[in-house]
């Protein structure tokens, strides 16, 4: 019975990311359907993602230090990344599934030659990324986090790699409080990311 309703959920899977144009995956899938997942320690904690930077690219908001009072909350590029998977499955449903991973590497500004954290390069004057800077993830599980509307968040270390291998999920105070607040739908900024609305 296992097995008969794993091959149905590969085949409903590589169905719909044929439809999104991600056809190329379906053989990847038909041995590996969970690979997208988070993956939990015994204790409950979050297991960093490996090659994460190969997957969907979502976009990066940016909050420097130099536009906020020399002490934004985070001073960093916001790179932010969804599994194929389950981009796939968001284009085709507009709804994030369980177990969806968003994950957002912090970048850091190139040194600033202006007051706002400008730089001058051969484009013109603007914000440049520099050094990696750290590592938060969001993960939709409604069991686990019930009381957080779904999501639960995580911080692998707000510094340079080497990030931290697990993490524990922050309190609800910490992070999701400020998704509950003010996040578009789902607990997901989504107007930060046009590609989800894109055809």
């Amino acid at each position: 019975m296992k097995t008969r309703y794993t091959l149905a959920l590969t085949l409903s899977a590589a169905a719909v990311l044929s439809a999104a144009g991600y056809g190329w995956l379906k053989p990847a899938m038909a041995q590996q359907t969970e690979d997208w997942k988070p993956v939990w320690t015994e204790d409950g904690q979050l297991q960093l993602p490996t090659g994460y930077r190969e997957w969907v690219y979502l976009g990066s908001p940016l909050t420097p230090n130099a536009l906020n009072g020399g002490a934004a909350g985070f001073p960093e590029y916001h790179n932010v990344y969804v599994h194929p998977y389950v981009y796939a499955i968001y284009k085709e449903t507009k709804v994030f599934p369980e177990g969806t991973i968003l994950l957002k590497e912090l970048q850091l500004t190139l040194e600033a030659e202006e007051e706002d954290g400008s730089r001058f390069e051969v484009s013109g004057r603007g914000f440049f990324p520099g050094p990696f800077n750290g590592i938060d993830i969001a993960v939709k599980d409604s069991s686990r986090f019930a009381d957080s509307q779904n999501w639960g968040y995580f911080n692998f270390g707000h510094h340079a790699p080497p990030y931290a291998e697990t993490a524990a999920a922050a309190p609800i105070e910490a992070c999701a409080s400020c998704h509950i607040d003010n996040a578009d739908e789902d607990m997901v900024f989504t107007r930060f990311y046009a590609i989800l609305g894109a055809d």
